[in-house]
């Protein structure tokens, strides 16, 4: 190679080009990517677009509110209800001392604190919320039951009930039920024994029907509260105890 002198380097064969493409008369001028381009996609967005995709949204703080438990309430349905981070179990552990030692037996008019990240969120009165309450096992079951209204006294109690038991096969009738839970409980579904065997043994009876509650947890109907001074709890629990042993609340004339 003479002194001082370059050869001009040869062109990539693979250099972009132009392509005509005929279509029927009229041609169309088609630029062609050499292979030292063929890697260099066209971004499908601006820069400015694509990094406010990548950065993460800023979690909502968490806010306070009070809850007033209402009939048929459980600590699942209002942790579900509040998106409560750290579920159910978050809950009982916040309102121990108010609840007890039983996360199970909530009653209406208790006052939970309730740590929230749901966007408007706003503190319950004592009225009964009108969301349907979900089962314990966490499914909501939309009922005939839950779709009427009933008088929040004992016939609207034991009318509610029969409802319930009626879908879950339980027998019983409105005169046998008011017949036992007057003996039981003269109507009171507050009444509670504290003084016969059972109370000695450290399960009283409770409710309108004066179940103890390891007879109440045995024997609870699905889609009912799990406090036993629930009404309409306690009226199906019984009945289904009593169908079990008995063949219907019906055949019940006495202690059982």
């Amino acid at each position: 190679m003479p002194r001082g002198k370059h050869r001009r380097p040869r062109s990539n064969q693979f250099t972009r080009r132009a392509v005509a493409v005929g279509t029927g008369g009229a041609a169309l001028t088609l630029p062609l990517l050499g292979a030292t381009q063929a890697g260099a996609a066209q971004p499908s967005q601006s820069a400015p677009a694509a990094a406010a995709q990548s950065v993460p949204q800023a979690a909502q703080p968490a806010k306070s509110l009070t809850y007033t438990v209402a009939k048929g309430d459980s600590l699942y349905r209002i942790a579900d209800e509040y998106d409560v981070s750290g579920g159910w179990k978050q809950l009982y552990k916040d309102n121990r001392a108010t609840v007890g030692d039983d996360p199970k037996l909530i009653h209406p008019g208790l006052k939970l604190k309730v740590q929230t990240a749901k966007a408007g969120a706003v503190k319950k009165s004592a009225t009964k919320s009108s969301a349907p309450a979900k089962p314990a096992g966490g499914v909501a079951k939309a009922t005939q039951a839950s779709a009427k209204t009933y008088a929040d006294n004992l016939d609207g109690w034991i009318r509610e009930a029969l409802d319930i038991m009626a879908q879950k096969g339980i027998p019983g009738s409105y005169d046998g039920i008011y017949r036992n839970v007057m003996r039981e409980s003269s109507g009171n579904p507050q009444a509670i024994n504290n003084w016969d065997s059972n109370a000695a043994k450290g399960t009283p009876s409770k409710g309108l029907l004066q179940t103890i509650d390891p007879t109440f947890q045995a024997y609870h109907v699905d889609g009912t509260s799990w406090d036993p001074y629930d009404p309409v709890a306690n009226i199906t629990a019984a009945c289904n105890y009593a169908a079990a042993r008995y063949g219907s609340i019906d055949n019940v004339n006495g202690p059982y």
